[in-house]
């Protein structure tokens, strides 16, 4: 445990706000307890206020973390959403209430001993990958819980689940981690990263605990890093974003960011 680099306060995750619904669906985060935070970065609801006039187009950025989700309405029907390395879109009915756990970098694995590669890029039905955890959601979630009854259930969960866990404790691969996020994705794999891991060891660790290859998940935490800080408009159109945040030029910059988030720079940050 004292190997862990402190990944939340390296790094923060974040999700695109909701925002073409004008107001009819709401998106909300939540902490874990204080015990859990190490492992798990948020829980998190997508709910629809009033029905809507038509079906709701959800999209979903790469930000480097695994996620359990599922309807709160239906919850024998559960999935694990694995390291993605572009935007996923989820077509949504007109009305629906979805709850879900984001784990921090390298937590899932740990947590189930599942091999993060194996889920990468793609959803999966969570009876399949962890059916304890399943069995848990469908047993005691319906849609009568308050946001704070569901909280409770989370962490009385993963708190007995994780006290029971043994962590992966090789202090190399932590490192490595960590000089990536420390260092917003900006780095050079091959000569920045020297925490005595040969370049294979490397790559195998972090397609089991992450989910890719170091340098895909360096791009996924420079993507987010920018995201985060919102540039502005006029920001966007000088040179020195790019260049500070190790992109060739525009052109990379923008078509880097499309891939991660769906739209263009202009697009996400325009309003």
């Amino acid at each position: 445990m004292k190997t862990f680099p402190n990944i939340r306060q390296l790094y923060t995750p974040i999700q695109p706000t909701v925002r073409q619904s004008a107001g009819h669906v709401s998106y909300q985060e939540f902490l874990p307890d204080p015990g859990l935070q190490s492992f798990i970065y948020c829980y998190w609801s997508l709910k629809t206020n009033q029905t809507l006039a038509e079906p709701f187009n959800y999209r979903v950025v790469a930000d480097g973390c695994i996620d359990i989700f599922f309807e709160l309405t239906n919850p024998v029907e559960n999935f694990v959403m694995g390291f993605c390395k572009k935007y996923t879109e989820f077509p949504l009915e007109n009305s629906f209430h979805y709850v879900g756990i984001r784990f921090l970098p390298s937590m899932f694995p740990q947590i189930f001993k599942v091999d993060a590669s194996s889920l990468s890029n793609r959803f999966e039905e969570l009876s399949n990958v962890i059916p304890a955890t399943a069995d848990f959601i469908a047993s005691s979630f319906n849609e009568r819980l308050s946001a704070s009854e569901i909280v409770t259930r989370f962490d009385q969960y993963f708190s007995r689940l994780i006290a029971q866990v043994t962590f992966y404790d090789d202090n190399r691969f932590y490192n490595a981690v960590g000089l990536i996020l420390q260092n917003a994705g900006v780095l050079n794999i091959e000569n920045d990263i020297d925490t005595g891991l040969s370049s294979r060891q490397l790559r195998r660790l972090f397609e089991f605990y992450i989910g890719d290859t170091p340098k895909t998940f360096s791009k996924v935490v420079r993507f987010q890093n920018i995201f985060r800080a919102k540039p502005s408009q006029q920001s966007l159109r000088e040179n020195k974003l790019f260049y500070d945040s190790g992109y060739y030029d525009q052109a990379h910059f923008i078509k880097e960011f499309k891939n991660f988030y769906g739209v263009t720079p202009s697009r996400a940050f325009g309003r």
